[in-house]
């Protein structure tokens, strides 16, 4: 899969603007607050929905618009052109078409269209809390199957609701409630269990994808390991929330389940997150979307789009030199504000300056 034509009509810093790329590597270069960011950010969220650097939807329109178009043209491997557009309005009433025909819902877009995203941002993956690390492998379970956006979707509701009902309760459960807290204990369970279990396997397949990105960038053998392993899955998530009721009750939260697990990283037997020095976090990071894009690569036949966003700031020269050198087969989009090293050697250049393509 590919993206040949990229447009957008005021979406962050563009005004208008159109884009062209080729199926290889296109190096997207320009200096800092042009908007090299708001395009690749713009094609991940053709295919996401969602802003990598946790944008709400009213940033993403350029100030004095009331709406903003994304556009693309996809040209899939089996010869297939898709026309994906996406009108973005304040109001949150989005208005998607494919091939010029309106979806009847935003998130039918999912799946149309394939990006993987690494930015500097990434980097809170390894170094910040378990909702980074849980986010992340989600992200990663949706990319595979578009089942478990619905199934993350449900779990959220349900824990949303065993909230409310614990909050209600003020710290005293009567037979009532605990008749209520019981169907939403037995609804958790069922859809817990299930995406637990989607976890696990996906942090087995991924394992050993993201331990030989990392070899390739640090260009030595290393340890890498990637833990997911929560104590209520040893036990079912029902027997868990059974035996944790007395303390949600108390506390007015649920305290147990899939929405508080972590996935614990770790670089030659020591824990990524307090161990490893800024430089390794940083190669963790990449290995970890590198490793995913590959899985997704797998999985679904066809590489994504690879939009590696001012990765070349952060690693050190080495670092660079061996990305480049093993970048994955398939479409790749490299920005950066500064000169590109003598490795690299793009397809095509686009330069950005001010909301605009130079020629």
């Amino acid at each position: 899969m590919i993206v040949s034509r990229l447009e957008l009509v005021d979406f962050r810093n563009y005004a208008n603007a159109a884009f062209e790329f080729q199926p290889g590597t296109t190096a997207v270069i320009g200096s800092n607050g042009q908007g090299k960011t708001n395009l690749a950010e713009a094609m991940a969220y053709l295919a996401t929905l969602d802003s990598f650097r946790g944008a709400p939807l009213d940033a993403l329109i350029r100030v004095g618009a009331d709406t903003a178009v994304v556009r693309a043209t996809v040209l899939h491997d089996d010869g297939r052109e898709v026309l994906v557009e996406l009108e973005l309005t304040k109001t949150g009433r989005n208005r998607v078409l494919v091939n010029r025909q309106r979806l009847g819902r935003a998130r039918d877009l999912l799946g149309v269209m394939r990006v993987t995203v690494f930015s500097p941002d990434d980097l809170a993956v390894v170094k910040e809390g378990p909702g980074e690390r849980r986010r992340f492998l989600d992200d990663v379970l949706v990319g595979l199957a578009l089942k478990y956006d619905a199934m993350r979707l449900e779990l959220d509701r349900i824990v949303k609701q065993r909230n409310t009902l614990l909050k209600q309760l003020g710290g005293r459960l009567t037979d009532d409630a605990a008749l209520t807290l019981d169907v939403w204990d037995s609804k958790m369970a069922d859809v817990g269990d299930k995406f637990g279990h989607a976890r696990a396997v996906l942090v087995a397949r991924l394992s050993p994808l993201v331990l030989q990105a990392y070899e390739q960038l640090a260009e030595r053998s290393t340890g890498i390991e990637l833990r997911y392993e929560p104590s209520w899955r040893q036990r079912g998530l029902a027997v868990a929330l059974a035996d944790g009721r007395a303390e949600d009750v108390r506390r007015g939260v649920s305290t147990i389940g899939p929405h508080r697990d972590d996935v614990e990283l770790f670089i030659d037997g020591m824990p990524a997150r307090t161990h490893a020095s800024q430089g390794e976090q940083r190669t963790l990071a990449l290995a970890l979307r590198l490793g995913a894009h590959r899985l997704i690569t797998e999985k679904a036949g066809s590489a994504p789009v690879l939009v590696l966003d001012d990765v070349l700031s952060e690693l050190d020269p080495a670092r660079c030199a061996a990305l480049l050198r093993h970048l994955p087969p398939g479409q790749v989009v490299l920005t950066t504000a500064g000169v590109l090293p003598e490795v690299a050697h793009p397809d095509a250049v686009l330069r950005i300056e001010a909301g605009m393509v130079m020629s």
